[in-house]
C-alpha cells in the first residue's frame, strides 16, 4: 500500500494548480521529503509524496492512478509504463541504488560475521528472523535475494525471511526488533545509523544486478510536476541524493 504524505508549501494564489501527487520508491522516503521542502521554499509550489514498492506503484499507474510523476527504484518499470503509453517519454536515470546489511542495536546478529557466520546462525530457522523487501515487486527485495544467493545463503535463510511490502517496511522490521537484521536500501541504513538505531555493512555492488533508478513524467502531468522533475534533475537534488547513499549516475 502506498503512503501519501502532504508537503505544505507557501500560500498558493487563487486558482493555482492543486499539488500533484508524486509516486516514489520507498528507498527515497527520507531524502525526497527534504528535496520537496527545498523545492517548495524555492518556488512556492507544493507537491504530495506517495511511497510504495516500485512494482506496486507501476500496477497502480497501469490501472489509472492519478500520479503525475514516478521515481522508480528500477528503470525497467518506467520503460514498461512508457511502452503502455502512460508516460511522456522514457524519463531519465537519476541515480543508482545500493543495498546494505543492517543490524539493530541489541540484535543477536550483532557479533555474527556476514556472510561467513550466517549459515550457522540461520541453520535453525526459528532462532532468527531476517528482513528483506518482497522480491516479487520491490527492486531492493530482488537485489537482496540476489545478494543472498551470491553469498550461498539463500537456501538456509529463506525459511527465516520476513518480507516487507516495500524496502521501507523491511527496514522497519530490521530496526524494530521484529527481525534480527535485514538487507535494505543503503539510503535507509544510513539514516537508521544516524539515528543511533544500529549499524550496517555495504553489500558489494557486484553481488546483485545494478539498481538503476529512473524517473518519468506521466501523461497529464501539470506545470508543477514538470518543474519538480526539472528540479530533481538539477545539482541540489544530485548532491543530496549522494549524501543519502545513492550512487553517481553512470555515463
Amino acid at each position: 500500500m502506498a503512503v501519501v504524505l502532504g508537503v505544505t508549501g507557501m500560500p498558493r494564489p487563487g486558482g493555482a494548480e492543486t499539488p500533484p501527487v508524486i509516486a516514489a520508491a520507498s528507498s527515497l522516503r527520507f531524502v525526497l521529503a527534504d528535496l520537496a521542502d527545498i523545492f517548495t521554499r524555492q518556488t512556492g509550489l507544493a507537491v504530495r509524496l506517495s511511497y510504495g514498492s516500485s512494482g506496486n506503484i507501476t500496477r497502480q499507474i497501469s490501472q489509472g492512478a492519478p500520479y503525475q510523476m514516478f521515481l522508480s527504484a528500477d528503470e525497467a518499470y518506467v520503460r514498461d509504463l512508457a511502452g503502455q503509453g502512460r508516460t511522456l517519454d522514457e524519463g531519465r536515470l537519476y541515480a543508482y541504488g545500493r543495498i546494505a546489511l543492517f543490524v539493530a542495536n541489541g540484535s543477536r546478529l550483532t557479533h555474527v560475521d556476514f556472510p561467513a557466520g550466517y549459515g550457522a546462525a540461520f541453520a535453525m530457522a526459528r532462532q532468527n528472523r531476517f528482513a528483506i523487501a518482497s522480491p516479487v515487486h520491490a527492486p531492493y527485495g530482488r537485489a537482496a535475494r540476489e545478494a543472498l544467493i551470491h553469498a550461498g545463503l539463500w537456501t538456509v535463510m529463506e525459511p527465516s525471511l520476513l518480507y516487507g511490502e516495500n524496502v521501507s517496511q523491511a527496514a522497519q522490521f530490521a530496526a524494530s526488533g521484529s527481525a534480527g537484521g535485514g538487507l535494505i536500501a543503503y539510503s535507509l541504513a544510513l539514516t537508521l545509523k544516524s539515528q543511533g538505531r544500529g549499524d550496517f555493512w555495504l553489500i558489494p555492488a557486484d553481488w546483485h544486478a545494478a539498481l538503476g533508478q529512473r524517473m518519468v513524467l506521466l501523461q497529464g502531468a501539470g506545470e508543477t510536476a514538470r518543474k519538480f522533475y526539472a528540479f530533481m534533475s538539477g545539482e541540489i537534488a544530485h548532491k543530496l541524493l549522494l549524501q543519502h547513499g545513492f550512487m553517481e549516475k553512470k555515463s
